[in-house]
């Protein structure tokens, strides 16, 4: 499929959805323009602060295409586009006052965390800035809509600055699209303003398949498209990476998430389009050490 095809079967699937949608009422998600952007409003966007500067990404403005960053950032530099994930269900305290000291230690931008540890990591990181992320209708996606719009409010009461929903991945290889579009957007109407990444489980996907999410997301009014879990059947690829970066332009976050445990696998994710990372290894993608991160 090359790009022209693939702008046409994009196109064609939001008309489709657009259409179902103006047979019932719904309340639109805010328009990309009115996003807050670290370039205009310094601390405000989900993005650390140079990242407009260092690799071309503002979705106010859009000032030109998402392009790599000229300079990769450092090791030690790499924190801030991390978000430092424990998701494992045994997790316990101990667990995440070590998730949340090393995200103070190393900068990382947010600790990615089950919304039943928000509250926790919330508290722990009070004194620095770094962000606290909810996964919800994680990790299958199968819940309902409403389920989701649920858990993301209550992960917001709690704390959460932004929130990871795993797409209804079952709806959307049965091609009920108008069902993955109600599903997203309920959640981010829920969150009221918040970040909301949506992440597609590339790893069950068909090629089409991965085009029509991210669109949909689009859509939707999410601000990222992200790979994987993390309990899928395969993590980010720098294949996956471009080919979301393509579909989604310049105006929306992509995430890398799902095996990403080197300096190097952080790098092919930059360069492939990738201006978020989610990583349990984070710590040594920092430090230069061997790979090994358990978050999931």
């Amino acid at each position: 499929m090359d790009a022209r095809q693939m702008d046409q079967l994009v196109e064609l699937i939001a008309g489709q959805v657009k259409a179902k949608l103006m047979q019932q009422p719904q309340t639109p998600a805010a328009p990309i323009s009115t996003r807050p952007c670290g370039g205009d409003h310094p601390g405000a966007c989900s993005l650390p602060e140079d990242a407009c500067a260092s690799c071309g990404f503002n979705p106010v403005n859009r000032r030109g295409q998402w392009t790599p960053p000229a300079n990769i950032p450092a090791p030690q530099e790499m924190g801030r586009w991390i978000d430092h994930t424990l998701l494992k269900a045994n997790a316990d305290r101990k667990d995440l006052e070590q998730l949340c000291d090393e995200a103070r230690k190393h900068r990382f931008f947010s600790v990615c965390v089950n919304a039943g540890n928000v509250r926790l990591a919330k508290s722990l990181l009070s004194a620095s800035d770094v962000k606290v992320c909810a996964v919800v209708g994680f990790p299958l996606g199968a819940g309902t809509p409403g389920a989701k719009a649920f858990e993301t409010r209550e992960a917001i009461r709690c704390g959460a600055d932004e929130i990871d929903m795993v797409i209804n991945i079952g709806a959307l290889r049965s091609r009920d699209y108008a069902l993955v579009l109600e599903d997203i957007r309920k959640v981010v109407l829920a969150a009221s303003g918040k970040i909301v990444k949506v992440i597609l489980e590339t790893g069950m996907l068909e090629h089409d398949e991965k085009v029509i999410a991210c669109s949909l997301s689009k859509v939707a009014g999410a601000h990222f498209v992200k790979t994987s879990t993390g309990f899928g059947p395969g993590g980010a690829t720098a294949e996956d990476v471009a080919l979301m970066r393509l579909v989604v332009g310049s105006d929306v976050g992509v995430k890398a998430s799902g095996g990403v445990r080197t300096y190097a696998d952080a790098v092919a994710m930059m360069k492939a389009g990738a201006n978020r990372l989610g990583c349990s290894s984070s710590v040594s993608i920092v430090t230069g050490g061997a790979g090994g991160g358990s978050g999931y």
